[in-house]
């Protein structure tokens, strides 16, 4: 019997319904022969962190995030290099590291897929210490999350407004990066520092991207992006999006990156208040997760 905990979050993303009726629906799909289960809801922001590194020091084999993007974050912060390692079920709303994993997005069968997985060694990454399992990223990007965050309503039609709304009103900046001691100057529509290979919603930034190679897909978007805005949106959903002449991608695994401004910034989807001056780099095989296959 192996021990596992499950943390939901009972506010992320938009099944609030189908949060409530877990407990019932672990009970019922989880393989009992092999697994011991403990669900805690999270109370307060920070919480997810606080169980999941006391479950991880108590010897749990595995803890459970359930809730989108920002609660694996959580999770994963009170995971990280520990032999604890991290399932997820998920219930939120881009799901992209959920996604990056191929767990499947309905609760019943992302239950059931952890009956077949196994803990793998993948990697994480760090802006000025504060943990990506997914991407961070400045310029446009985080201004839609930003944005995001703020509206009354998840989802993709809430995202995809606030896209719409901004794109015609953003100004591209000129930033600096340091890539493994290389210099790069570019004047950007957005960077993404890509651990994982999505945003989320299935919308592929780094479609090479690998949470296991030790380094980061930097995916530098072309500040003349806007001239090809509708052939790029077809290619984030076509996993061909680093073959366009409008993105560039740099494979490294230490950057140093800097901005014109302290503008909006964001990790797996979530605003963050940073300096101009961000140091990023990645932790490798610093995480364990529960999956089907190794990546």
């Amino acid at each position: 019997m192996k021990n596992i905990a499950f943390i939901i979050n009972p506010i992320s993303g938009t099944q609030q319904n189908a949060k409530r009726k877990l407990p019932k629906l672990i009970d019922k799909e989880l393989d009992r022969s092999q697994w011991l289960p403990n669900i805690v809801f999270t109370e307060y922001a920070g919480h997810g962190r606080e169980l999941a590194r006391q479950f991880a020091t108590m010897g749990f084999d595995a803890v459970v995030a359930v809730g989108g993007d920002g609660t694996v974050n959580e999770i994963a912060q009170g995971l990280r290099d520990t032999n604890t390692a991290l399932g997820v079920i998920p219930v939120g709303s881009g799901n992209g590291f959920a996604r990056h994993l191929h767990i499947p997005m309905t609760p019943a069968r992302a239950i059931q897929m952890l009956n077949h997985s196994e803990p793998i060694c993948c990697d994480y990454g760090l802006a000025n210490d504060k943990m990506f399992v997914s991407t961070c990223g400045t310029g446009f990007d985080a201004l839609v999350a930003d944005d995001f965050a703020g509206a009354g309503k998840r989802g993709f039609a809430t995202y995809f407004q606030n896209a719409i709304k901004d794109v015609f009103s953003y100004t591209p900046e000129t930033y600096e990066l340091t890539c493994d001691g290389v210099q790069v100057t570019k004047k950007a529509f957005l960077i993404t520092f890509a651990n994982a290979n999505q945003w989320g919603y299935d919308a592929y930034i780094a479609p090479l991207a690998s949470i296991q190679d030790g380094l980061m897909d930097i995916c530098i978007m072309s500040s003349s992006a806007i001239l090809g805005a509708p052939g790029l949106a077809l290619r984030l959903f076509t996993k061909s999006i680093n073959n366009s002449l409008f993105m560039d991608t740099i494979k490294a695994k230490d950057v140093i990156l800097h901005r014109e401004s302290n503008a909006p910034f964001h990790i797996d989807g979530d605003p963050v208040d940073m300096p101009q001056d961000i140091h990023i780099r990645i932790v490798p095989e610093g995480l364990k997760v529960l999956a089907e296959k190794r990546f």
